[in-house]
């Protein structure tokens, strides 16, 4: 699993050298942010499911379309597997906020993601605009204290990015 300390292990032992300064100073800013993605992830954890939902919502209501005949969510079975998945990408940025690096939603999120989506026909834009809402809905300091939200919407952003 990638986290920060073993990108910066791993790419140093790869150069056949010992962690630089400017590594360790990238793992100390990663312990530094320790706190604030830790009570990004347990507030996170405690509000998965509705949070889930409020994008899921979001998405169905942007993309109307999408409950006809022939598309992604004409059936409740469907729909039910798009909330499962918008609950996995919320899942693996919990992960991410825990081990503090993006390993999580790389290995499990986003690698091959869009192509699969491509190729099973099921459109990216009701995810992006599932986490687009969850990002921009969350505001400090009624969810998260400032930092804890950064964390947040950096991993959000980055799972937005992969998907558009």
């Amino acid at each position: 699993m990638k986290s920060v300390i073993t990108t910066v292990v791993t790419s140093a032992d790869a150069a056949g050298r010992f962690p630089s300064t400017s590594d360790l100073e990238s793992v100390q800013g990663s312990i530094q942010r320790a706190t604030a993605r830790l009570e990004a992830a347990e507030k996170l954890a405690s509000g998965l499911d509705a949070v889930a939902k409020e994008g899921y919502d979001a998405a169905f209501k942007k993309y109307p379309y999408l409950t006809q005949a022939g598309e992604a969510g004409d059936t409740q079975v469907k729909k039910d597997k798009c909330l499962r998945d918008i609950k996995h990408y919320l899942r693996l940025i919990n992960y991410s906020l825990v081990v503090g690096g993006t390993g999580p939603l790389d290995e499990w999120g986003i690698a091959g993601a869009r192509e699969t989506y491509r190729s099973l026909g099921l459109p990216t834009a009701p995810y992006v605009t599932a986490l687009t809402y969850t990002r921009d809905r969350a505001c400090s300091p009624r969810d998260l204290s400032p930092q804890a939200l950064t964390e947040f919407r950096a991993l959000l952003d980055y799972v937005i990015n992969s998907l558009s």
